[in-house]
């Protein structure tokens, strides 16, 4: 079967990494949590002190910052490294949340981490979410897809997410972060948040998990019969 790219954007909240780690597992494909590696990088940020508006720091910054992913043997769940160190509860955090879109509106930190993502798309099946998936990392990707939900919908999936690490955090706060990010990431000038003409846009307010990984799913299948129909009448 040929393997196609799957580029997932939309906005916060969506439940774009967790439908896009369920593809990938049904498809036997890649995933690529761009996500998770703004979110590393601003944990780095944090940590050290570094400052995303000033050049020097940012220059700095990228030459000590080395993202990668693992599974963890004992869940078989992927999981974030930063600097070699597991970091996938930490980079979840509110404290995190708060800054990473600061930090994702800086060109030379995006240019780095787009760089990055492409080279592990290169060999196709592979699944990646975030905000330039479809329009700046993949713009050639078979399948786009552009995910939404209402604000209410998507701070209480996150404000449910944040509990099942220990953390409670008011509604009303989650959904004056998620609506603050919205605007910073679709009013940036460096790649910011678009639905691109040729995705498919998947609104997931009154979908189930299942169903809107099913969903998906159905459209990749479909993408993937295509390009096999085109190979076969191409060669």
């Amino acid at each position: 079967m040929g393997k196609i790219v799957i580029a997932i954007d939309g906005y916060s909240g969506c439940g774009k990494s967790s439908t896009a780690k369920a593809v990938a597992k049904e498809l036997n494909y890649t995933y690529i949590d761009s996500g998770a590696m703004y979110r590393a990088a601003t944990l780095y940020f944090l940590e050290n002190y570094l400052n995303p508006s000033n050049p020097k720091d940012v220059e700095r910054g990228l030459k000590n910052l080395d993202i990668s992913f693992q599974p963890n043997p004992d869940t078989q769940k992927q999981e974030t490294y930063l600097n070699g160190l597991n970091v996938e509860n930490e980079i979840r955090s509110m404290r995190v949340s708060e800054k990473v879109s600061e930090l994702a509106k800086v060109k030379e930190i995006r240019s780095e981490l787009v760089a990055q993502q492409q080279r592990l798309g290169r060999k196709k099946g592979v699944v990646m979410d975030g905000r330039d998936i479809g329009s700046v990392v993949f713009p050639d990707a078979e399948l786009k897809v552009f995910m939404t939900a209402d604000l209410e919908t998507r701070a209480y999936r996150r404000q449910q997410e944040l509990l099942e690490k220990g953390d409670l955090v008011d509604l009303a706060q989650i959904q004056e972060n998620l609506a603050e990010r919205d605007r910073i990431d679709s009013s940036r000038t460096e790649s910011p948040l678009i639905k691109m003409k040729d995705a498919v846009e998947v609104d997931t307010s009154h979908l189930s998990f299942s169903e809107q990984v099913g969903q998906i799913v159905h459209l990749a299948q479909q993408k993937i019969e295509t390009e096999k129909d085109y190979a076969g009448n191409h060669r």
